[in-house]
């Protein structure tokens, strides 16, 4: 079937029937929502019918008039004639009672599309108990539903005038942590999972209180309405552990899904308790470490690549970087000796940290020639405004991923031996070019991180120790 029929228009003889200033047909909208009614209240028994008595599948004619609606539900002025047919009303009854999850997904589309209207959008908000159904719509089995139930909150949440009225909702409905953790942790739907992301993206960045929340859940269980209304305890989920799975299922086939759960690790750790979740995971933080150092040492600005790739991947690579250097950095607080001395996981931050201090130093690299390229296409476009205000927004963005990176390397190379000196030295990670930039990049404000490295550098080797003190004199006066 087409998924994207023509829409029926108006008869031009009669007059009054268009909607709006549109071509559709008000006598045909009215028609299909008048349908929809019996189809989910018929008078008499269908032999079609469930043993509930609602129809699991619809017929083709309503499936593709109804498709038709979805379609048309995109222009505001057949928004507003299905708001003023109280449409939503309908859809409230589709949800109770109807047992066809194609039909399901329909409606929610559409409620959907009517959400990006201003006005629409903050009718369907203060509706509480649509509201309640619509959340209730996340404990769905089927993943349409699910997908266009997340686009629906998601243009919610992304309009203003409603946010907290949708952001308070879920705070105090604590099936919806469950069903969201649900998705995350189980998908192999790469586009819900994507939409599913963002939608917690956007939940973390509007209200901390929440966020806060959901790290401290998982330590008691919550019951949900499953597909069938009865009801089922789900899964003790924790937040970290499902970020992390959705993470894994979208790294390799959306880029930007990959970014979404990036700057939801990087959100949980602008937080005390959300460094704590990551790194007081039953595996020490393991898991976390593993999947961002293999994406930054394996997958991200790797030496193959032109240094223009890391003006595309800035704002994931930043997102890794801060969770990084936010988890290394808590490795120096009180209990490091402890942990370190029991084997904890914490090792994993030193096994292999060379080959992530020269990634470290390669993105620097890579952004110095990304900055030199910006200063010569601002002085081709010098009278031209927006091409300074681009270059000037791309500059803004790197600078963000050159100091998150400049302090993670700092922090690791003050605690560099000259074992961990001499391998890097041996891998090919430190030699005269890398040790260059980094001290290019970290000095002055990172000082102290350069010279203690310099004095290590100086026991493994001690001819680039002098070479790297000529190069840069400030060193040399202070050794």
């Amino acid at each position: 079937m087409d998924r994207n029929p023509s829409p029926p228009c108006s008869d031009a003889e009669e007059e009054g029937d268009a909607v709006g200033n549109t071509v559709y047909s008000k006598h045909w909208l009215f028609s299909v929502l008048t349908r929809l009614i019996e189809v989910i209240a018929p008078a008499e028994p269908d032999p079609a019918a469930s043993p509930e008595g609602a129809r699991t599948e619809l017929d083709e004619e309503m499936e593709n008039d109804i498709c038709k609606v979805w379609d048309m539900s995109m222009d505001e002025d057949v928004a507003l004639f299905l708001q003023e047919f109280n449409a939503p009303d309908i859809f409230m009854g589709v949800f109770a009672k109807s047992k066809c999850p194609r039909l399901t997904e329909i409606c929610v589309g559409i409620l959907g599309n009517m959400a990006c209207f201003q006005d629409i959008c903050m009718s369907i908000s203060k509706d509480e108990n649509l509201g309640q159904v619509l959340l209730q719509r996340l404990c769905d089995s089927d993943s349409p539903t699910l997908l266009e139930t997340s686009r629906l909150l998601l243009t919610c949440l992304s309009q203003p005038e409603v946010a907290n009225v949708w952001v308070e909702r879920i705070r105090e409905n604590p099936s919806v942590y469950d069903c969201v953790c649900f998705i995350m942790s189980s998908s192999t739907n790469v586009e819900l999972l994507v939409k599913v992301g963002e939608v917690v993206d956007k939940l973390f960045d509007l209200d901390e209180e929440l966020m806060l929340n959901w790290i401290k859940n998982g330590t008691c269980r919550s019951v949900g309405p499953s597909v069938d209304d009865s009801p089922e305890e789900l899964p003790d989920f924790k937040i970290v552990p499902c970020i992390l799975e959705a993470a894994k299922q979208v790294r390799s086939d959306n880029p930007e899904g990959l970014d979404v759960y990036m700057h939801i690790l990087q959100l949980l750790t602008t937080v005390d308790e959300g460094i704590q979740a990551i790194v007081q995971a039953p595996d020490g933080g393991k898991e976390t470490w593993s999947l961002l150092y293999d994406l930054v040492c394996q997958e991200l600005c790797q030496p193959d690549d032109p240094p223009i790739i890391v003006q595309e991947q800035k704002t994931v690579l930043a997102s890794i970087l801060s969770v990084l250097s936010a988890m290394f950095a808590s490795q120096t607080e009180q209990e490091y000796t402890r942990m370190r001395k029991s084997k904890s996981c914490y090792f994993l931050f030193f096994f292999g940290d060379m080959p992530l201090i020269g990634s470290l130093i390669r993105i620097l690299q890579y952004m110095e020639g990304c900055g030199k390229r910006a200063v010569d296409n601002s002085k081709e476009s010098e009278q031209e405004e927006t091409g300074r205000t681009d270059v000037n927004e791309e500059d803004f963005h790197l600078k963000i991923l050159k100091d998150i990176c400049c302090e993670l390397l700092s922090n690791m190379l003050q605690e560099l031996t000259k074992e961990n000196t001499l391998e890097g030295l041996h891998q090919g990670h430190l030699n005269e070019q890398t040790c260059s930039c980094a001290f290019q990049n970290l000095l002055p404000l990172y000082f102290a991180s350069v010279e203690s490295f310099l004095e290590v550098l100086r026991e493994a080797d001690q001819t680039l120790a002098d070479n790297l003190e000529k190069r840069f004199p400030s060193l040399k006066v202070h050794t």
